[in-house]
């Protein structure tokens, strides 16, 4: 490890302790916040899973649904029926903290899938249980985007800070206390040429 190029004087020797301690403290700080934010981030991820499996479930249930609604209905009918809404729902978007890492947070408003946009006359029982089961997904389906998306802010986040407490451990602390230990050894140096001529003058 090449040290710092600087004066051994004793200014210098007090300067690098200070930057020493603060950088020792800077380590423990952001190796403590990386060790929390794994923690959280582990949780996330395990949300996420347990969410996508319950979604795609229920996705793949809702469209066979469909399916069946279409193969028993005219296509122009099941066409113009499915591309109704079935209610109004708006999504408020904010953003919440992680850690000191801005995610997202979206708030579903309105009541999602409750009523139907046709008669019961014009669609099957298939085509009715399809579009209520669309309509409750939705909810679902937003609240896996925003912990998928969380989660990928989280991941690029350690791996940042990863690399912040990798350059303080491997490369600045070790620097600072190679150049602290050379400033000593010099100083002491110093110090014993200075004894050893006073000697020599007495």
């Amino acid at each position: 490890m090449t040290r710092l190029n600087v004066n051994p004087t004793r200014m210098e020797l007090k300067k690098l302790k200070a930057r020493l301690a603060t950088a020792t403290r800077g380590h423990k700080l952001l190796k403590d916040k990386s060790d929390e934010m794994v923690r959280q981030f582990t949780g996330l991820v395990k949300r996420n899973m347990k969410l996508r499996a319950e979604v795609e479930k229920e996705l793949s249930l809702t469209l066979r649904d469909f399916s069946v609604a279409r193969s028993v209905t005219p296509v122009y009918r099941a066409e113009t029926a499915f591309s109704l809404p079935v209610s109004s729902v708006t999504a408020e978007c904010g953003t919440g903290c992680i850690m000191g890492v801005d995610v997202p947070k979206i708030t579903v408003k309105g009541k999602a899938g409750k009523g139907l946009p046709y008669a019961y006359s014009e669609m099957t029982s298939e085509a009715d249980a399809a579009v209520e089961k669309a309509g409750e997904l939705l909810p679902k389906m937003i609240e896996l985007a925003e912990v998928e998306k969380t989660v990928r802010l989280l991941a690029a986040e350690i791996e940042r800070n990863k690399r912040r407490v990798n350059a303080l451990e491997y490369v600045m602390i070790p620097q600072l206390e190679e150049t602290i230990a050379y400033i000593k050894g010099k100083l002491d140096e110093n110090e014993r040429a200075a004894i050893i001529r006073l000697m020599k003058v007495k």
